[in-house]
């Protein structure tokens, strides 16, 4: 019935700040725009990789609540090939790092890092020996 993870969207307090973060600091690559019947500005695609999105709305005014005791989405976590590069490249780009590159419990190698309106994203690599890895071999046999 699912096949996958279509998009995730998320209300920016500043949608063209945020736009750049995720295109110039984190390299994602702009879809499309949607604009509101005035014209402005109301929607952004930005591809992740086939069928796979991160949407970006306007118009957000009122501040949420986060951090590890509460309830709801709790990080965005986007694969990379290579975490040292992506790391080195949101440096670059004076991208904030929150964490340096580290392994995960499951044996991912991960860092963290944060958009404009301070939700929390992992950018992860999926060495051959992470637990995500072996998940992806076992699920992608029993699908031949």
């Amino acid at each position: 019935m699912i096949r996958g993870l279509s998009h995730i969207a998320i209300r920016c307090s500043n949608i063209l700040e945020s736009l750049r973060f995720y295109t110039e600091v984190l390299g994602l690559k702009e879809a499309f725009r949607m604009h509101g019947a005035d014209g402005s500005l109301a929607t952004v695609y930005l591809y992740i990789a086939p069928s796979e999105y991160l949407e970006l709305f306007s118009g957000g005014a009122r501040e949420g609540v986060s951090g590890c005791d509460v309830i709801g989405l709790c990080h965005i976590c986007l694969e990379t090939a290579d975490v040292y590069a992506a790391y080195e490249q949101v440096k670059a780009a004076g991208g904030p790092l929150d964490t340096p590159v580290k392994v995960g419990l499951s044996k991912c190698l991960m860092f963290w890092t944060h958009d404009p309106d301070g939700n929390q994203l992992e950018v992860m690599q999926l060495p051959p020996e992470s637990l995500q890895a072996q998940a992806n071999r076992r699920f992608e046999e029993t699908e031949e």
